[in-house]
């Protein structure tokens, strides 16, 4: 059924999920599966050109509509370091943007290393994005080191971002323990955080993709943890409705 979450509660021990539309809608168990939001870029040009030629993944079909011209990569972290080397080897040059002064501040040291060793992949370190420019598709983009302001301008026909994500978990409110992120905590560490007691009580842990409250389960990108891949959260679905019928025969 269509409907916004806005809210969870208990009642009579069912678990309450509260819609926008006043209703609501009650359960003995809940999964969680409401993703993340992909942090965007505010430069300017971006309002502008971001349908045409700003991607948020690195896949083969991504890959294909870019062949064979330069691509410009933002981000410091694992996905942006997997997604240059991938792109290099279907691109003619991939030039990665860091705002961090080393490859490893954010970013382990294999991929670091493999990005290191590739002559496709120019890294610029200690650099921002200033502007998008172009006509209708992305031509060109406007970088500057944060530290001495100096800009320069990089030709690219595509710009992947791969800045982090906020998580849809505010509509959870208290009900359920979070990281410091915001992400939804599950398995051991959901008992922890005062919650232990509870847990205690029951006599057992929470299943792996179990929050902190039992019964409220969560898997895919929302979840703390996640690997953020489309594989993994399909198969964290999968794993979730194994461990609600568990849940249930208890």
């Amino acid at each position: 059924m269509p409907g916004e979450a806005v809210g969870l509660a208990e009642e009579e021990g069912y678990h309450v999920v509260r819609l926008s539309g006043g209703r609501s809608l009650r359960a003995r168990t809940v999964l969680v599966v409401t993703g993340v939001r992909y942090r965007r870029l505010e430069v300017a040009g971006m309002d502008r050109l971001e349908k045409a030629s700003v991607y948020y993944a690195a896949t083969e079909i991504e890959a294909h509509q870019c062949a064979p011209d330069p691509v410009a990569v933002v981000g410091g972290g694992n996905s942006a370091g997997q997604a240059a080397i991938f792109l290099a080897d279907h691109v003619a040059r991939v030039h990665l943007l860091i705002r961090e002064d080393a490859l490893t501040a954010n970013m382990s040291q294999y991929l670091a290393d493999r990005i290191s060793r590739n002559p496709k992949i120019e890294v610029r370190l200690d650099t921002e994005l200033r502007e998008l420019q172009g006509d209708r598709v992305l031509e060109r983009v406007v970088v500057a080191d944060h530290r001495t302001g100096e800009q320069d301008v990089l030709d690219t026909r595509s710009l992947f971002v791969f800045i982090g994500a906020v998580p849809h978990a505010r509509w959870l409110g208290e009900e359920v323990a979070l990281d410091e992120r915001g992400f939804v905590l599950t398995g051991p560490a959901a008992a922890e955080n005062g919650h232990a007691q509870e847990w205690e009580d029951l006599g057992r842990q929470p299943y792996y993709l179990e929050t902190s409250r039992p019964g409220v389960f969560a898997a895919g990108d929302v979840r703390s943890g996640s690997i953020k891949r489309m594989a993994s959260a399909v198969g964290e679905g999968s794993m979730a409705v194994r461990l609600v019928h568990e849940y249930l025969m208890r």
